[in-house]
């Protein structure tokens, strides 16, 4: 895929989470973090996307420096870095959430729902809970129902959870067609399959942040690892797609960066994004007209 980069360089960089800026057992790297400092000091602003909910990111905007809004639930709710105070925010219409729910249900899927403040479970020893708890610091709140009033009209992600991959592969499919446009239907791991509003995407997000922010869509870097980046990748002036990132996920991107075990972060921040910089496209330019 052509780079798409504006002259001026990048003055925004938004990263995925996990499968990008941490590793698989969920640990943000001296590397990482050096690169996130490398960033803001040659002036370009940086930010996450995530799958995750807002409170789930809470414990990388210091070691980050995270000063930008940042997008949880895939872009589906866009809070400041030091609060949850949503900027914008897109929870599943009630009748869409408890169709999905009822879905999930019939599939035999372990079901969960996010609100803007709490991870709601039916079950506190089920597959991935204790993963999920590491993963975003917090513990679960169990219930009998998730579709009660007060809770379904805050269902900003819906979460089936299985270990049988090819099961969730199929619930992905069959949900997606009978939700239409009314939902965004997607696994952000191969055992998470999320449902979402349906601007809850990260091109959207990007599109919101580049508005707010008053950067230019072409002066946007993004890196991730799944599926969904790919919709970050399309609306950004350059795309780098993590080395542990599946055939299609590499092939919708500028460059292929090492994999999340290897610091492909910190890689991509030294190889593509400090090079490009706006500060340095700025001087180079200059120099250019100079001579």
């Amino acid at each position: 895929m052509p780079a798409r980069l504006s002259p001026a360089g990048i003055r925004l960089l938004v990263s995925d989470v996990d499968g990008t800026l941490v590793t698989n057992d969920k640990r943000l790297t001296p590397g990482a973090q050096a690169a996130a400092r490398a960033v803001e000091q040659a002036g370009i602003a940086f930010t996450v996307i995530s799958s995750r909910p807002a409170f789930g990111m809470r414990m990388l905007v210091e070691p980050l420096r995270l000063k930008a809004p940042i997008a949880a639930f895939n872009g589906g709710l866009i809070v400041p870095p030091d609060r949850l105070d949503p900027i914008e925010g897109h929870p599943l219409p009630a009748a869409v959430a408890r169709r999905a729910i009822e879905f999930l249900a019939a599939s035999g899927v372990a079901i969960w729902l996010d609100t803007e403040t709490e991870w709601l479970v039916l079950d506190r020893s089920g597959a991935y809970v204790d993963h999920e708890i590491r993963t975003i610091q917090t513990m679960p709140t169990v219930t009998d129902r998730l579709d009660r009033p007060g809770v379904i009209d805050h269902a900003y992600k819906i979460v089936g959870v299985s270990t049988d991959f090819e099961l969730l592969a199929r619930c992905e499919r069959e949900l997606a067609a009978e939700l239409g446009t009314s939902a965004t239907v997607a696994r952000s791991q191969l055992y998470y399959l999320d449902v979402t509003h349906p601007l809850a995407n990260k091109g959207h997000a990007v599109e919101q942040l580049s508005q707010r922010l008053d950067i230019p869509a072409s002066a946007i870097a993004a890196i991730g690892d799944g599926r969904n980046d790919m919709a970050m990748f399309a609306v950004s002036g350059l795309a780098i797609a993590m080395g542990n990132a599946a055939k299609e996920v590499q092939e919708a991107a500028d460059f292929v960066s090492a994999s999340n075990e290897e610091d492909g972060f910190a890689v991509a921040v030294e190889r593509w994004i400090l090079p490009r910089g706006a500060a340095r496209a700025v001087a180079g330019s200059a120099r250019e007209d100079s001579l």
